[in-house]
């Protein structure tokens, strides 16, 4: 409309930092102001939170451009850049609940920036219960104010992990019985937004996805588990398999690990974050982990209380890296 066109006409056209928190705040900051603060300090204070908060998401956008939000539930919402509230480096931002329509128990789990809705480009979906899907991304190019559904998901089942590919790149699932597939994403065929997905890997009954990891070519694939253990192991370790098989092992799980609860890509300068159900934080950086193969146990990670588990790991994003 006329008035969105005006609006849009007065905002700065710049490149922003746009982050969201562990705890779903959401701030927008000028990309030169914060790599000019970056490089004057540590870069300790990007965002002032509650001790129990941290950065999950990071991504660079043009304030023009659109971001998709897509929460567990299997929607996706439109926010224009220049929606999220610009905050100063140490403001904690505002709540993404007040800027989109959720329900009380759905959570944004992956925040994607677009300039455009290009047809050779994809949204890779994973479910927990083991569904994968593709959707070009002009699939998503009609923006509705309430969210529209990306994918159709059982009772019960819920999305973890989403990406933007270009068709080309090779896909990792994770579940929580130490298992791991990787198969390249030629292998899903691209499908329509209302459509339900197909198996990505076979799981066992009380089995479920933990992690959806897209590819890099080189760098290490963090695992942990609920006991407190884990290691880095090359990305290379990990060969293809075909799509909805079992997967191979990535971590042992015995009676000393338990289950797996995450796994992430690293490089050996970033940190990662630890979070336990008891809401205790543990910060670390990659390269004192150590790394060995892909059959292994692992070592501890952190030691929880007798009645306390790993729940989550995320790696920490920082744009130092990520502007190189």
């Amino acid at each position: 409309t006329q008035e969105d066109l005006s609006l849009e006409d007065l905002i700065t056209p710049e490149e922003v930092v746009i982050t969201l928190s562990h705890e779903g705040y959401a701030k927008s900051q000028s990309l030169n102001l914060y790599q000019a603060q970056r490089r004057g300090g540590k870069g300790k204070t990007a965002t002032s939170m509650k001790d129990e908060d941290f950065i999950e998401q990071l991504i660079i956008a043009h304030t023009h451009d659109t971001i998709l939000c897509f929460s567990n539930h299997g929607k996706v919402y439109w926010l224009k850049s220049y929606q999220v509230p610009q905050a100063s480096r140490i403001a904690r931002g505002k709540p993404i609940v007040n800027l989109l329509p959720l329900a009380s128990d759905e959570r944004i789990n992956a925040i994607l920036p677009v300039k455009e809705y290009r047809e050779d480009q994809y949204v890779f979906m994973a479910t927990e219960a083991g569904v994968v899907k593709k959707v070009s991304l002009d699939n998503f190019s009609r923006p509705r104010a309430n969210g529209i559904i990306a994918l159709e998901l059982d009772e019960g089942d819920r999305l973890v992990g989403v990406a933007l590919t270009d068709g080309q790149r090779d896909v990792m699932i994770f579940s929580n019985a130490g298992k791991v597939i990787r198969f390249p994403e030629a292998k899903v065929r691209p499908m329509g937004r209302t459509a339900r997905g197909v198996r990505g890997i076979a799981l066992q009954e009380n089995q479920k996805v933990i992690s959806l990891i897209i590819a890099q070519e080189t760098g290490d694939i963090l695992t942990a588990t609920e006991k407190g253990y884990g290691k880095r192991t090359p990305i290379e370790e990990y060969r293809l398999t075909g799509r909805g098989g079992q997967g191979v092992i990535s971590i042992q799980v015995n009676e000393r690990n338990g289950n797996v609860v995450g796994a992430t890509q690293i490089t050996a300068g970033e940190e990662v974050m630890l979070i336990t159900d008891r809401g205790t934080l543990i910060r670390t950086r990659a390269d004192e982990i150590s790394v060995v193969g892909r059959n292994t146990q692992g070592v501890r990670l952190i030691n929880p209380a007798e009645d306390e588990k790993l729940i989550q790991i995320q790696r920490i994003v920082d744009t130092a890296e990520e502007q190189a």
